[in-house]
């Protein structure tokens, strides 16, 4: 077995660097979403066993749930080249195109935030994905002519939060389109105790449950806390993350018994509190709290509903008695219109 240890802090220097060494590298080292991981290990064998490029893959969920290790496992599956980019970047047709004839045969595309791409784009896009071939236009004006290069049999991975801002002939030309589900405790705690491996932090087993308990089902946030967690045991001068040690770290930091941080709670006291449990607009709350509202959209608000402490009207957003409770408040005796 590999040796995945981070011990040399110049090949592993900065947060950014210390997260990406602890994503998995292999579908077997990938913890959770069982579902996905069964057919995506099923496609690629057949694809490999064929020769073949695999088809194009649409990885949607909330942000953090692992859409970017899957796709770079894909790769690394395949024994191919990875080619990252994002829905933003490509904002004019020559640069889909510059990106896609440097593709080697089966290589593998990955573009998060696909929802975000242009519909030029997609034009653009559409028969690359099914025939293999893009059409560059030389020259301007009259004289311009239009070229059709051949492209090689490649991979296009799209990662997206919100699936509903795809228009319906993209989303229908990914033949393996897999949703990512938020983590239970259990698999978060695996991933704890194997980061703290590669970490070299010796994590016990109750440690490892305390900090899954508070990470919102999301690994980014888990690995997040338990660097932080890391930090107060280097600095306490604590050979072992115990539960105590996690839990003082976790209070310190403000994320409560239900992983709420301070932009969670100031959005749901706004609703109570601001706007006295009355139905409110996206916008009203971004601006009240001082965040972008696709932040508020697509980072904050999935997990707040799952939790049960938030619901979306056509009226607005309004907070739950659940949320009333958590915060300490006592929930209204009538509850407002919604509809």
């Amino acid at each position: 077995m590999t040796d995945e240890r981070i011990t040399d802090p110049d090949a592993a220097s900065g947060e950014e660097e210390t997260d990406r060494a602890l994503r998995p590298r292999t579908l077997d080292g990938f913890v959770g979403q069982e579902t996905a991981r069964r057919q995506l290990g099923i496609f690629l064998e057949a694809a490999k066993n064929r020769d073949e490029a695999l088809d194009h893959v649409l990885l949607a969920g909330p942000p953090g749930l692992g859409k970017t290790s899957l796709a770079r496992i894909v790769a690394n599956e395949m024994g191919v080249g990875f080619h990252p980019t994002s829905g933003p970047v490509l904002e004019r047709k020559g640069d889909l195109a510059a990106v896609l004839t440097a593709l080697e045969p089966r290589d593998v595309l990955f573009v998060d935030e696909i929802h975000r791409l242009g519909r030029a784009i997609e034009e653009v896009l559409y028969p690359a994905m099914e025939d293999y071939e893009i059409d560059v236009v030389l020259g301007q004006g009259p004289a311009a002519r239009t070229l059709r290069l051949d492209l090689p049999p490649f991979t296009l991975v799209g990662a997206t939060t919100r699936t509903g801002l795809l228009s319906a002939p993209l989303l229908g030309r990914f033949g393996v389109v897999q949703r990512l589900d938020y983590y239970t405790h259990d698999d978060l705690a695996r991933i704890v105790t194997r980061s703290g491996r590669l970490l070299e932090l010796d994590v016990d087993p109750d440690g490892a449950a305390a900090i899954a308990s508070r990470a919102r089902g999301t690994p980014r946030i888990v690995n997040r806390l338990l660097r932080r967690v890391r930090d107060v045991a280097q600095v306490e001068g604590h050979p072992r993350v115990t539960h105590d040690v996690a839990m003082r770290a976790l209070d310190l930091l403000e994320v409560d018994a239900l992983g709420l941080e301070e932009i969670d709670r100031r959005i749901l006291r706004a609703l109570a509190e601001t706007f006295e449990g009355r139905p409110v607009g996206l916008g009203t709350v971004a601006d009240s709290i001082g965040e972008a509202p696709d932040t508020i959209e697509d980072v904050y608000e999935p997990y707040l509903l799952q939790e049960g402490l938030l619901v979306r009207t056509p009226r607005g957003r309004v907070a739950t008695p659940r949320a009333y409770r958590h915060l300490g408040l006592e929930p209204p005796a009538e509850a407002p219109a919604l509809f």
